[in-house]
């Protein structure tokens, strides 16, 4: 469907470019052409959520339903294991649901629209663009894997700090939990000050590294842009593309080039993904040492 409106596209803003060639009727054609193709693909993405969704909670119910028993027969208590059985399970079939849809989509977008990208590389005529074959989609993946080994550069120190951050939080909430049944003896505020200092401090260390990583994105995303604009352009002065086909292209080659960089743009996702699957596997770990 995403390819039918890509084709479209061609269509539509060639008729805006020549609309002195066509009638009105012609243009409204098209619109309506539009909503034959955009009103299933959104009750079809409606779908494919819910049952994406249901597979998650499924996950999380197995998961749940391996770690409870085998906690249970754990006579020392483990650090933490209310949080990595009721949260980091939770959070864990979460971002599964988002970020594995993403990647299932991403795939998807790939095997339809990288024959398109690269048919549409015929149209290049930018020098040395135009002697590669499909030129438009060795530039969307280059810029990509280029983009996602930058990313991992100035982003390397954020799973580490998310780790240390859950830590810390949860020594927190642990605290305040003892002191709901013994305020005489647990949840000083003395304690209680330090505790949230700890996790003041962790999280502006976090903030500033992902600052420097929002300014890399910020100017990757806005880069990517004028990419396809910067190798077709030149032939829509010389006539050898038409606007219907510039369009086209740019929607093409940002179909390709998100899908290549799906995980630049879900980094965030992926180092708390990480995190919690740190944290989950240490927690089976100790499950296993106490025999369980």
């Amino acid at each position: 469907m995403t390819v039918s409106i890509n084709v479209w596209y061609k269509g539509f803003y060639d008729i805006l470019q020549e609309a002195e060639q066509h009638t009105v009727e012609e243009f409204w054609a098209k619109l309506y052409e539009f909503l034959d193709i955009a009103l299933p693909l959104g009750l079809l993405a409606t779908v494919t959520s819910y049952f994406t969704r249901l597979y998650s909670l499924r996950w999380r119910e197995a998961m749940t339903d391996e770690y409870i028993p085998r906690w249970r027969k754990v006579k020392q208590e483990i650090e933490g294991a209310s949080q990595r059985i009721q949260e980091d399970t939770y959070r864990f079939a979460r971002i599964v649901e988002t970020l594995g849809l993403q990647v299932v989509r991403a795939v998807m977008t790939l095997v339809a629209f990288l024959p398109v990208l690269w048919a549409l590389s015929a149209g290049v005529i930018l020098k040395p663009f135009a002697d590669i074959e499909g030129s438009l989609v060795w530039v969307a993946l280059a810029v990509s894997l280029g983009g996602m080994a930058i990313s991992w550069l100035v982003g390397i120190k954020l799973p580490g700090l998310e780790y240390v951050n859950q830590r810390r939080e949860a020594a927190f909430r642990k605290e305040l939990v003892y002191g709901e049944d013994d305020k005489l003896h647990r949840a000083a505020l003395p304690v209680l000050a330090e505790l949230f200092l700890s996790i003041r401090l962790n999280y502006q260390r976090l903030f500033l590294h992902y600052g420097y990583f929002d300014v890399w994105v910020n100017l990757y995303d806005q880069l990517m842009v004028v990419v396809p604009y910067t190798i077709m352009g030149p032939g829509l002065f010389t006539r050898a593309v038409t606007l219907g086909a510039m369009v086209q292209v740019s929607n093409a080659f940002a179909k390709v080039h998100n899908s290549f960089a799906l995980f630049i743009h879900n980094w965030t996702t992926i180092t708390e993904l990480r995190s919690i699957t740190k944290r989950l596997h240490e927690f089976e770990a100790n499950l296993a040492r106490h025999g369980a």
